[in-house]
């Protein structure tokens, strides 16, 4: 493949990153969608690093396997696989081990080292051939040594697969995020002062890749917050050496919680979201919330999906401690805005959140079990059978509504016990 204009990546070499140290990686500039769930308008980069130590070589994961033979023809390039002592998966998903099989037959004297997690994927991977395979298993805090210079692995579960884990070369400053501080742009400048404006990119991918796991982001970075570092080298888009400690302080500006400030010490949140084809369902959603508001330390927001897009409202409920929706039964369904607002919500975590459903109807009142049905299966806790009311809600049914938001805001501090809820099947 030939690469224009500017570009600093050649076909069949290597590009040096620092003393001793080289990208080995590919361009994929013609990627247009990856995983099916990410639109990638520049296309991507497979990174891999080549590290050179006075007693051998380690190589930092690998790449897709249709670009074997480009990162074949550059690692050839600086050495031989011979030379070869350590092959390091940061990550063991296709597009970091596609040339892993080749690599193993050509330097077979080579050790891999992986995290804890990693051991049933790289077997799966290897199939058969993983029997004879010399592996090493690494935590936090242990290091192999090339001589001159020492690898420290990170374990960073969860980012954005159970098995994901950073390597540091000390000697060098340099972290081997694996796909953290990742983004998928391809740009053969390669370096973050090089190449094209991949802010969006960078953003784009911290909210569909690693979003859903702000809980692990955190504890990640509070293992590279000590670290010196000079350069940042991620498995996707630009090698981050110019001024990388404001990328890791991005990354913790993105994993915080915003809404925080802005809540008592104590305060719970709760969102109400609703839509009503007669009015019918928001004067449901309208009791409910004052039920909710009446208890102390719940503060509730209520939201009709008519009146906006779903995806502004995603990163108020990631925050938020409860998430309430209401909507009419029309052809034996819930309303496509309720669908899509849930569906929106997979990029983030639920589990834990409390989620209650309600909604009128008039023949058959499906919308409200079956919306209960998405909530659990998100991982919220529903606590409460929904509420369903038939046609226009009277007096009494609108104490019902009130009475039923007060609850779920009093099960939401831990005033009120859950109760059991049959599953839609069981009913």
């Amino acid at each position: 493949m030939q690469y224009k204009g500017n570009s600093i990546v050649k076909e069949g070499k290597a590009v040096q990153l620092d003393d001793g140290v080289y990208w080995v990686g590919a361009l994929d500039p013609d990627l247009r969608s990856f995983d099916i769930i990410l639109n990638t308008a520049n296309g991507t980069s497979y990174n891999s690093y080549l590290i050179e130590g006075s007693e051998g070589y380690a190589l930092i994961d690998t790449v897709k396997a249709e670009f074997a033979d480009d990162f074949f023809a550059r690692l050839e390039s600086v050495t031989d696989y011979s030379k070869i002592k350590a092959i390091v998966l940061n990550h063991l998903e296709p597009d970091h081990t596609g040339a892993l099989p080749e690599l193993l037959k050509r330097a077979p004297q080579a050790r891999v080292y992986i995290s804890q997690r990693a051991q049933s994927m790289l077997k799966a991977l290897l199939k058969d051939s993983s029997e004879n395979l010399e592996f090493q298993v690494v935590n936090t805090g242990e290091q192999i040594s090339l001589g001159d210079c020492t690898l420290t692995f990170l374990s960073t579960p969860f980012l954005h697969w159970p098995d994901t884990q950073c390597t540091y070369l000390e000697e060098r400053e340099i972290l081997f995020s694996g796909d953290v501080f990742g983004c998928h742009f391809c740009d053969g400048r390669l370096f973050n002062d090089k190449v094209g404006d991949f802010r969006f990119s960078f953003d784009y991918y911290y909210a569909h890749i690693m979003r859903p796991f702000k809980k692990w982001v955190l504890e990640a970075l509070d293992l590279i917050d000590p670290l010196d570092l000079r350069i940042i080298a991620p498995t996707h888009g630009p090698i981050l050496r110019d001024r990388p400690r404001r990328y890791v302080n991005h990354y913790r500006e993105l994993a915080s919680n915003s809404l925080s400030g802005e809540l008592g010490t104590n305060e719970k949140s709760m969102i109400v979201f609703y839509m009503s084809s007669y009015g019918n369902t928001a004067r449901m959603a309208e009791a409910i919330s004052v039920g909710a508001g009446s208890i102390s330390g719940v503060r509730v927001s209520m939201f009709d999906l008519q009146g906006g897009e779903t995806e502004p409202f995603v990163d108020l409920i990631e925050e938020a401690d409860a998430l309430i929706l209401g909507s009419p039964t029309i052809n034996g369904d819930a309303v496509k805005p309720i669908w899509d607002l849930l569906s929106s919500l997979i990029v983030v975590d639920l589990k834990g959140k409390v989620g209650a459903a309600f909604g009128s109807f008039g023949w058959s009142g499906e919308a409200v079990r079956m919306i209960e049905d998405r909530l659990r299966g998100l991982k919220l806790r529903v606590p409460q059978q929904g509420l369903r009311v038939k046609l226009i809600p009277n007096d009494e049914e609108l104490e019902d509504c009130y009475n039923f938001g007060k609850d779920i805001a009093s099960i939401l501090i831990g005033k009120k016990k859950e109760c059991k809820v049959l599953e839609f099947g069981e009913l």
